[in-house]
């Protein structure tokens, strides 16, 4: 079963056990404040023995009593509210109670980039008792809710001195439901004038663990809190050339951790996000590769292009399938048109099935999980040579004079190369360094300012034009072998109609592509210094 899934827009605020709460219809928007409800809460909260998922403010637990029983899974803050004005956003997951001590599934799948093969268990058991305020406007809308909240909590496992401890505390928890963010200012000083404080954790699992300062350094060092390890381009564009590697490939990291659950659960794009992540972090790779120590860069490398590999399969078929089916379209009904979608359908499905299983196995490797750390800790821990200090400007502005240089290399070999395979095998090779410039002049960007976009942009078109008509040359090669199967449907009139319109498009393509190239020559040659 698929979890639901909501966006949970809050603030938390410590407060004495004798603080009382305020009057709330005093607030601006609120026409009336619903009778308090009581309830008991009683939640498990499941992580690994190292607190993969607290480190990095995922938590996870199953809760009995209250209105909204069962599993929730609540995902890192867009905005954390510890200690500051802003309250705190998280994309939060439910799914039914089901048995206890088994994680459902839909659940698991958003965490198993941050689990790596590591089991969870209990690790806390809070019991709350809460009364719930509900703040009503004018015409009746339920705006938000006031928890008042006094949580026991419990350890189920030992800390780092043996000891299960227990902790008590009352916080209020503020939460929209369909008001506006504009309600929290004029609530918090409400609040705070009745004795609330910012609340000194992120979640109530974060205050019961207490991790102690050994514990976090542990868990960042496996990867740790992604918005803490975030690194971020302080020095503009004086900033040192790894630096500029590290944003951009710490950004792409970032976005193949947050698409790997939808991989798993074969959500629309998500191979093609991933994939593209990957593309880019190799891309990157290749052109500093000076800057850094040659074994664990040119490891990592080959682990990438092991991911994308494997990516490549399903996704290639998936856009085989589409580009075929839009074709099928326009061909006249029949019976040969009808054997024709079959058997296309059929070997297209088979080889995306096939390559889909192949990725799901791969996404629970021992492998693919070394390969996350190994990117993290690149991310976090840069094998950097010392040079690597040099004006991130230059460097970036010379790897986009390489890639160009690379791009018009390939362009050549492609205009010498025979016409037929050697020609396709060439313009592939065209493509693919056009989207490495592209790629480069993305990083570039940062430091060297618009013309690195530019460029980026000329190669990107590039890039797309040549896709085409390699999407071509894959249908072409895929309508020649059944074509050529004794043993298929007869469908020949139809497999021919389709070869010539495979013909059609890889020439139009190809003269877009002549085009574009003639378009951007000068561009690229100036490059972006």
């Amino acid at each position: 079963m698929k979890a639901s899934q909501g966006l949970e827009v809050e603030k938390k605020y410590d407060v004495d056990d004798d603080a009382a709460v305020p009057p709330l219809d005093v607030l601006p928007g609120v026409g009336r404040v619903g009778e308090p409800q009581a309830a008991e809460l009683t939640a498990v909260y499941f992580d690994t023995d190292r607190h993969a998922l607290a480190s990095r403010r995922i938590t996870l637990r199953r809760r009995t009593g209250g209105s909204d029983a069962g599993w929730h899974l609540k995902l890192p803050p867009q905005a954390s509210s510890s200690g500051g004005p802003e309250p705190q956003q998280r994309r939060e997951l439910h799914a039914p109670l089901g048995q206890a001590d088994v994680v459902p599934d839909s659940l698991l799948a958003y965490v198993q980039a941050f689990l790596r093969g590591a089991d969870v268990a209990p690790v806390v058991r809070l019991k709350t008792q809460r009364t719930t305020h509900a703040l009503y406007g004018g015409d009746g809308t339920h705006l938000a809710d006031l928890a008042d909240d006094r949580v026991t909590a419990e350890r189920l496992r030992p800390d780092a001195k043996g000891k299960k401890r227990k902790r008590k505390w009352r916080e209020w928890e503020l939460e929209l439901v369909h008001g506006d963010t504009g309600l929290f200012y004029p609530a918090e000083m409400l609040l705070i004038e009745a004795g609330a404080r910012h609340a000194g954790h992120a979640s109530k699992l974060a205050k019961a663990l207490g991790l102690s300062t050994q514990e976090k350094a542990e868990t960042t060092s496996q990867g740790g809190d992604a918005e803490e390890n975030a690194p971020v381009l302080l020095a503009g564009k004086k900033a040192p050339a790894a630096a500029v590697v590290t944003v951009y490939v710490g950004a792409q990291v970032d976005l193949l951790l947050a698409r790997d659950a939808a991989v798993r659960l074969e959500e629309p794009e998500a191979v093609h996000d991933m994939r593209s992540a990957t593309r880019r972090i190799r891309s990157a790779l290749a052109a500093y590769r000076k800057l850094y120590r040659q074994v664990p860069v040119r490891r990592l490398r080959d682990e990438l292009k092991w991911l994308g590999r494997l990516l490549g399969e399903p996704r290639d078929a998936e856009v085989l399938q589409g580009h075929l089916r839009g074709h099928l379209d326009e061909l006249p009904p029949g019976e040969g048109t009808d054997a024709a979608r079959s058997r296309v359908e059929q070997q297209s499905g088979a080889t995306f099935d096939a390559g889909y299983r192949r990725l799901q196995e791969a996404l629970q490797s021992d492998r693919y999980f070394r390969l996350l750390d190994s990117l993290e800790d690149f991310r976090n821990n840069p094998p950097v040579h010392t040079r690597a200090v040099a004006p991130g400007r230059k460097a970036a502005a010379k790897a986009v004079d390489k890639a160009a240089k690379r791009l018009r290399r390939s362009h050549k070999a492609a205009a010498r190369a025979r016409t037929g395979r050697d020609h396709e095998d060439a313009l592939h090779q065209v493509r693919k360094d056009a989207k490495r410039l592209r790629h480069v002049a993305e990083s570039a960007a940062m430091v060297t300012g618009k013309r690195a976009g530019k460029v980026a942009k000329a190669a990107h078109r590039q890039q797309k034009i040549l896709g085409d008509h390699h999407d071509a040359v894959i249908a072409r090669n895929l309508l020649a072998g059944l074509h050529s199967d004794p043993d298929g449907p007869p469908a020949a009139e139809a497999y021919d109609a389709l070869l010539s319109r495979q013909d059609e498009l890889m020439a139009a393509a190809e003269a877009k592509y002549r085009k574009a190239r003639k378009k951007s020559r000068s561009l690229l040659r100036r490059g972006v210094s």
